[in-house]
């Protein structure tokens, strides 16, 4: 049993659904972002970040961090040996730059790469002998 009474908002938002003015909107029928995740505290600001990309604003060491946690997805892509030596050294460089403090943000903690260890595994990757 339905009431009688529409308030004016309800009203307004009845029209509107009669217009159609809430079809397409972006996301419809899709579930809602983090549906399921572990909670965030702070999922407001990475949505932000990630809306407004703002990424580059990280400093130079949580890029460092990103860069060596990306290090084997980012090789993947390289179809040259010497331009991964190339990528690791440089990385290398970053790290030990990171960890003596000589880049702004929190202190890195990360131990330099094994060229040959990853150069081993990016053969695997590639199917390289």
């Amino acid at each position: 049993m339905s009431s009688l009474y529409e308030s004016r908002i309800d009203r307004q938002i009845r029209e509107a659904q009669e217009r159609g003015a809430f079809d397409d909107l972006p996301g419809t029928g899709k579930p809602l972002p983090g549906q399921g995740e572990h909670y965030d505290e702070d999922w407001w600001l990475k949505s932000l970040v990630a809306r407004e990309n703002l990424g580059g604003l990280a400093p130079t060491s949580l890029k460092i961090r990103k860069a060596a946690e990306d290090l084997m997805e980012t090789l993947a892509t390289k179809n040259s040996e010497q331009n991964v030596r190339q990528i690791v050294a440089d990385l290398n460089k970053r790290i030990d730059q990171a960890t003596r403090g000589l880049v702004d943000g929190p202190p890195v903690v990360l131990e330099q790469f094994d060229v040959e260890d990853v150069i081993r595994q990016w053969r695997q990757i590639k199917g390289i002998g």
